[in-house]
């Protein structure tokens, strides 16, 4: 996992390739899109964009991908991630290969970051993740996922 400021990618040792991702998604105006997937390099990198209510974490479960690594970008409101290292995910469902993922119901050792605006995390395939919880209380945000396919970095 990396965590960054939108406005600082140097700082956050960023490959090229997440550089021009967040750049592509930045250009076309994420902060004002409405909910919904967009293309930025056909199905290789796209973004999601989306808006909804924080939830307790109890109430969430963690997912991974293969495929596909995560640059998820605060837009609006607090947002709480419980994440762990790749190989820390227990309790897991049948993979769902059509769509890149698989919940699973706990993260060994697992830990926590809170995004604020303009704030990024990158999760690469492997890494469990449990995205928008809260600390003390429910909240409204929204965030845009860019997806990029393992292809064009690794």
């Amino acid at each position: 996992m990396i965590v960054g400021n939108i406005r600082q990618l140097q700082a956050a040792g960023l490959p090229a390739a997440f550089c021009q991702a967040i750049d592509q998604a930045l250009s076309a105006g994420i902060a004002n899109l409405a909910p919904g997937s967009y293309p930025l390099q056909g199905d290789k990198v796209f973004v999601n964009v989306m808006a909804f209510a924080t939830q307790r974490a109890e109430e969430k479960r963690a997912e991974l991908h293969r495929g596909y690594i995560d640059i998820q970008i605060l837009l609006e409101g607090e947002e709480h991630i419980y994440y762990g290292l790749a190989g820390s995910a227990r309790e897991c469902d049948a993979w769902h290969e059509e769509e890149d993922y698989q919940l699973c119901q706990h993260i060994e050792n697992e830990q926590s970051v809170t995004l604020k605006p303009g704030m990024f995390a990158v999760f690469m395939p492997g890494e469990p993740h449990k995205p928008g919880c809260y600390r003390t209380r429910s909240g409204m945000v929204k965030k845009a996922v860019i997806k990029v396919h393992r292809s064009v970095v690794l």
